[in-house]
């Protein structure tokens, strides 16, 4: 069984002067948790781990996260107990993870004291958004915002619009496409593998046609690119995968 060790950053100022949250992520499932990890700290969060129910109790005790991510499925403890444990002292916001789509588990875990849960398989995105929005619920003013702009090469993605600018003439992505060119953009000048994107934009449990990427690659280049035949943003890095130069 998985073991981490505890891996967290101590809690940082913001550009704006207040603090990062900090979120604790409790699963066994290791690539999960580098998935949450690398999600979380995208969006500008300090995120600490554990792999199973007794190193999650203490760690919680130690670590005094702002919200923790709990799964119910857990060696040693199970999420239920280590949620009823929370509880007896702490009103922090729990967001439960669970394989199961049972209704009683959702509504045990809640009555647990969970404050909202997420079945798996999941997007990232979905619980990011998740994430974000118990923090607010909970008063953490200083949840970082999402709302800056990346510009390279004459394009301009603004994250929080959801809007894109090429060349100045405004472009209409949909969500993939504008997820696909987020991370390329933000990664910019280094090459990221085929795996990686498709781990981050389709998420870490896409079973599908790894041809999916190329496909939308190819028709950002036709939105993006002076000579889709000659790309010059988007680059192909054969045989590891692409890269945007900006």
């Amino acid at each position: 069984m998985w073991q981490p060790g505890l891996v967290g950053i101590s809690r940082v100022k913001s550009r704006q002067g207040g603090f990062v949250p900090k979120v604790m992520v409790v699963d066994d499932e290791e690539s999960l948790v580098e998935a949450i990890r690398y999600a979380l700290s995208r969006e500008g969060m300090d995120v600490v781990t554990a792999g199973d129910g007794p190193q999650a109790v203490l760690a919680f005790e130690r670590e005094r996260p702002d919200l923790l991510v709990l799964d119910l499925m857990l060696p040693g403890l199970s999420g239920w107990d280590v949620c009823r444990r929370v509880r007896a002292s702490s009103d922090v916001p729990i967001l439960m993870l669970t394989a199961r789509d049972a209704e009683v588990d959702r509504v045990v875990g809640l009555e647990m004291g969970a404050d909202d849960y997420v079945t798996k398989p999941f997007s990232l995105r979905e619980l990011v958004a998740r994430v974000r929005a118990l923090l607010r619920r909970a008063g953490q003013a200083q949840v970082p915002s999402d709302g800056s702009v990346i510009e390279a090469a004459g394009i301009r993605l603004d994250q929080e619009r959801h809007e894109v600018t090429v060349r100045g003439t405004p472009v209409s992505l949909p969500l993939k496409e504008f997820e696909l060119l987020e991370i390329l953009m933000e990664n910019r000048n280094r090459v990221l593998t085929r795996q990686t994107l498709i781990d981050r934009v389709w998420g870490f449990d896409y079973v599908g046609d790894t041809k999916t990427l190329d496909v939308h690659v190819k028709r950002l280049r036709a939105r993006l690119e002076e000579d889709r035949h000659d790309p010059k943003l988007i680059v192909t890095v054969r045989g590891v995968g692409y890269r945007f130069d900006g």
